[in-house]
């Protein structure tokens, strides 16, 4: 509580501003303590160091995430972390949408569950995908067929799986993926008044893009939530790599899978056209018939070659090495 003035001191004051010896800016400078609202139906429970920690191990998640989806769809796939932010299970349930995916996953040895949610758009961006489409989502948003969802099924078990792996700093665990719901009320894995921390990631295929979600409850959490405050104080004083760390990285690198594809020309056709093309139609390209082709590994183009055969397939001859790679047009 601020200290009261007495009609002396007061006066005091005034006086000393009407003789100038006290600046009056000097007095509407001094502005009062900034306060910060508690909230005390919704408490902080993760501190700022904590957030930070699942951060970086979410990131890293990322990475594995990407790597394995680029492997499944042979194409580009980049995965990032947006956003660490604790709010109540009942905040985090009324924001998703319905129908949605939902893995419930066990953390062993943490007792109690996590909640790991795919936006629908990504799943059907996935399961089109990967069934040989292009990666199109439904007009309208709707339930997961019984092949769609076994698809899911298999593709959620290995993303908890590569969860797990990125959690090893933490702690031995072998996180299961336990059930799938599309409805969010049949998933109460704790109280709705229960803090739990959301890591919202975006997952972009090519020009697609969707939404991951991992809602990790406090009281799941609270056992090693003292080694979160570890790892932030150890990632923070810098890992130096051993030789043996190196070479065990480069020999996971070097049998890592990457798409390669060799664009044999392009062409721009008016609508007009597509729509009457027929079957034995010539479509002409810009490649000419003896110039190389553009081979691209991931989305950037790294060599030129020739078209050929090799035995009964097709196959490209590399004939020059583009030292500084780019999404340029072949």
């Amino acid at each position: 509580m601020g200290e009261v003035l007495s009609q002396a001191e007061i006066d005091a004051l005034l006086n000393a501003l009407s003789d100038g010896s006290v600046d009056e800016e000097t007095i509407k400078m001094s502005s009062p303590h900034k306060i910060k609202v508690y909230d005390f139906k919704r408490p902080n429970k993760f501190s700022k160091g904590q957030l930070n920690s699942l951060l970086n191990i979410h990131e890293n998640f990322c990475r594995s995430l990407a790597t394995f989806l680029a492997g499944n769809m042979h194409t580009a796939v980049d995965a990032k972390v947006l956003s660490t932010e604790q709010v109540t299970y009942d905040e985090f349930i009324r924001s998703l949408p319905y129908p949605t995916i939902l893995g419930i996953f066990s953390m062993p040895p943490l007792e109690g569950n996590g909640l790991l949610e795919l936006s629908p758009s990504l799943a059907f961006i996935l399961v089109d995908r990967l069934l040989g489409g292009h990666g199109m989502e439904p007009a309208k948003n709707r339930d997961l067929t019984e092949i769609e969802r076994k698809i899911i099924v298999s593709r959620l078990s290995k993303i908890v799986q590569l969860m797990g792996e990125a959690w090893a700093e933490i702690f031995e665990g072998n996180p299961q993926l336990i059930n799938v719901e599309t409805n969010s009320q049949f998933t109460q894995i704790v109280a709705s008044n229960e803090m739990v921390v959301v890591v919202t990631m975006e997952v972009k295929i090519e020009e697609q893009s969707g939404m991951i979600n991992v809602c990790l409850p406090y009281i799941v959490m609270k056992p090693i939530l003292e080694k979160l405050n570890n790892l932030l104080l150890f990632s923070s004083g810098g890992k130096v790599i051993s030789p043996e760390e190196r070479e065990l990285i480069r020999q996971k690198i070097e049998w890592a899978r990457v798409p390669m594809k060799a664009i044999i020309g392009k062409a721009q056709i008016t609508i007009q056209d597509l729509i009457n093309l027929e079957r034995g139609d010539v479509i002409p390209l810009n490649q000419g018939i003896k110039d190389p082709l553009a081979v691209y590994v991931g989305e950037y183009i790294k060599f030129r070659g020739m078209p050929g055969l090799f035995g009964n397939r097709m196959a490209v001859q590399i004939t020059d090495v583009i030292k500084k790679g780019g999404n340029e047009d072949g």
